[in-house]
């Protein structure tokens, strides 16, 4: 039987080295994470402050409706949260 042909491989040659792109960090998007913390602070503050006043603050007429004011703010932080990368 005849013997099969030895193919010859290509030496390795490494490929080109990709220049670094240049990547900005502030994405136009730096009011995010301020504006997210802004507004569960200010969630926590209102349900704590209708707690501790037993609920003549923040907003009296309210009521216990306050809390969902409160939760209310909380919530607006998370969907906030959303548009940070």
């Amino acid at each position: 039987m005849p013997k099969s042909r030895i193919r010859k491989k290509d030496d390795f040659t490494p490929p080109p080295a990709k220049q670094a792109a240049n990547i900005s960090l502030s994405s136009g998007r730096g009011w995010v994470a301020p504006l997210m913390l802004a507004m569960f602070l200010i969630g926590l503050a209102w349900i704590v402050m209708f707690y501790v006043t037993t609920g003549d603050m923040p907003v009296k007429s309210l009521g216990n409706w306050n809390i969902v004011v409160g939760f209310g703010f909380i919530a607006a932080g998370f969907v906030v949260s959303t548009q940070w990368k």
